[in-house]
This record gives C-alpha cells, structure tokens and sequence, in this order.
C-alpha cells in the first residue's frame, strides 16, 4: 500500500512547530508520493496561510470551477477563527481568504465553524457556517465565490447543513442534512434532522428530529439518492458505529434509526451517490476506544456500495498516525470525484478520484483488507 506522505518545514521543527504556538501556517510543498489505483491527484490546497490550524473542509462545484472552505485561526473555538476559503481557477488553487468571521454579527467577536457550500442550480452560491453560540447564518455569492453578501441569521430553530452537503432532489426540492447537540436530563443528546427548501434556499422547512439522541447520538448526516424517491442518511455517532436512516418518500419521512457494521470513531464522514448509481463514502475506519473516548482520527478510508447496505474496501487515502478528518466529497460534471479533508489540522488536502478504477475487496467482520 503506498503511504500518504507529507513533510513539514524543517524551520518548523526547529522551532517547536508554529501550529502550537498560534503562528501563521507553513507547510512545504514537497509531497512526493505515488498515488494508488483510482487516485488520479492528491494536492494540499495551501502551503501557506495566515493562520496556524484548519479543519472541517467544504467543496463545490461552480460553473467556474471548485471553491473549497473550511475553519481557521489560532484554535478551534479561539474567537479569532473564522471561515477561509479558495477558489481553482486553471488548475490552481487561489491564496486564501477570510470570507466570514465572528465580529460581523457578535460582540465581542466569537469563533465560526463547520462551513458548507452549495450550489443552488440557476441561482447563487450558498455559504452556510455557524457562530460560537451555533447561531446558524448564510452568505451568498453571484460570482462563483469571489465576493460575498453580508450574513443572514437562520431563525426558528433552523441550523442550516450542519457539516455536509445538501442535495438537488428530483422536484426541485433542496434537502439539507443537519443535526443539533442538545444538552438532555441525562446528559447530551445529538438528534438529526432534515431542512427543506422548495424555493432556491430563500426559506426551510424543518423535518424531524428523526430520532431521540439516547438509543443512538446521531450527528453530521450525509444524504444519499437511491431509486424510486428512496433516500439513506450516514453519519457520525459516539455508539462506535456509522448510523443509518430510510426515507421513502424525499426526506418527508424517515425510519428508525440503526446502526451499520461500519465503525466509527465518533468523527465526521461524508458520502455522495455517483451518476452510475453507485454510492462512495469517506469515513475513518476505526471505532472508539474501549473506555468509550473518541478512537483515533486515522487511517481515513474511501468505501463504495452498489446499495448502500454492502460496502467494500476501495482506498485509503491516508494510513500514518495523525489526524486526518472530517471529509467532503463531491463529484464533478466530468465524472471525477474530489475529495477535501483536515491534513494534522495544519493544511486541507484535496485528493481526485476516478471512481470507475478503484480496486474493491470485501470487508469481513468489520475489518479493512489488508494489502
């Protein structure tokens, strides 16, 4: 298997690493590693930034090209991190640039997190992102990213996607999966729920919660397309598993939530169905520790499903000890499939995919293939 490798500045080391004492960002552009079956690109977005730690990648596709987005600053929750962003344009990704930060709505200034971008067809760009007090708010942009409207609160208890995309659905319908981390009687309860948006994402609809945050944790959906109206929804739990939930009719309504046989360190993960009707899922395959703390943020794993019940072994992208978290995959109008993730909360790395030459093997009894 070849090892996903990335080498810091030697000045970096020297001097204890910049990332910990809250100091801009180097990272070096060296990243010599050959790529596996299917891997057609892997790319750090940046090299340098003004800021010393990133996480929580967003991606999208305009009719200009992919914008990426994620959270920055000195700390997550530090009040000076806010949403950076950077646009491919001719192949190469533009400097970074803060798009949103806590000070435009709040005083004093408090933290953002959790961006996400979306495309609405015929229509702007969408940049949705939370406060420190998870006050949800939406930029929107007419020019592919470039520039931004100033922020608009969500109300009535509307979050907004909460870590991953939403989805087109087949009557024009928007549907966003979300999710609250609610503090319960008996500790805290993380219930997931759906916003609806039959007008380009001008106002939602709430649906649900879809389960009650003390069978299952449920957090950070993604949604996936099958056949007849049928939609699945993965996600992040702290039960050490991926959860699961059915709706047979666009989102209206759902099923009882359940447990798959994918583990899960209680970390974010991402999915999108492809054009051939398959569907791809990017997740750590690790689960918790036996104390029930969060298991480890590594190895980060590419899976793919003809049904969304079985699901093989297609990639790791990366498998050396550190963090590498929180995905985002799309795929694009050439067919490609491009994948944003957290890179030791120093870089966002970006990885291109051609689906329809990954490698599968089965998983047996929850465990990855070996080589």
């Amino acid at each position: 298997m070849i090892y996903a490798r990335f080498t810091l500045l030697l000045a970096l080391q020297l001097c204890g690493g910049l990332w910990a004492a809250g100091g801009p960002a180097t990272v070096s552009a060296t990243d010599a590693r050959a790529l596996p079956p299917g891997v057609a690109l892997s790319e750090p977005i940046f090299t340098q930034a003004p800021f010393a730690q990133c996480h929580a990648p967003t991606l999208v596709e305009t009719k200009a090209g992919l914008v990426a987005a994620w959270f920055g600053g000195t700390k997550e929750g530090n009040p000076d991190v806010g949403i950076w962003l950077s646009r491919q344009i001719d192949g190469k990704w533009t400097p970074v640039v803060e798009v949103a930060n806590g000070a435009e709505t709040e005083s004093p200034r408090v933290n953002c997190l959790n961006p996400v971008l979306f495309q609405v067809p015929g229509g702007p760009l969408l940049l949705f992102y939370k406060t420190g007090k998870w006050w949800a708010y939406v930029k929107r942009s007419t020019d592919d990213g470039a520039t931004w409207s100033k922020p608009e609160r969500l109300y009535n208890g509307l979050y907004g996607p909460v870590k991953n995309k939403p989805v087109l659905l087949s009557d024009g319908s928007i549907l966003s999966p979300t999710s609250a981390e609610i503090p319960g009687v008996d500790g805290r309860m993380w219930r997931v729920h759906f916003e609806r948006s039959t007008n380009g994402g001008q106002s939602w609809q709430m649906i649900g919660p879809v389960n009650d945050g003390l069978a299952i944790d449920a957090i950070q959906p993604s949604i996936l397309l099958h056949p007849d109206k049928r939609l699945q929804a993965l996600g992040r739990t702290s039960q050490g598993k991926i959860f699961e939930i059915w709706s047979a009719d666009e989102g209206r309504t759902w099923g009882p939530m359940t447990l798959t046989d994918l583990p899960n360190p209680n970390s974010g993960t991402d999915a999108v169905t492809l054009r051939d009707g398959r569907h791809l899922l990017v997740y750590n395959h690790t689960t918790q520790k036996p104390d029930g703390t969060n298991g480890p943020r590594w190895p980060l794993n590419v899976a793919v499903s003809a049904d969304g019940k079985k699901w093989q072994a297609a990639l790791v992208l990366e498998d050396k000890q550190g963090e590498f978290s929180y995905p985002a995959v799309i795929q694009t109008r050439d067919g490609l499939v491009h994948i944003a993730y957290t890179w030791r909360r120093q870089t966002i790395r970006h990885a291109v995919i051609d689906a329809s030459k990954l490698v599968l093997r089965d998983i047996v009894d929850g465990r990855w293939p070996k080589p």
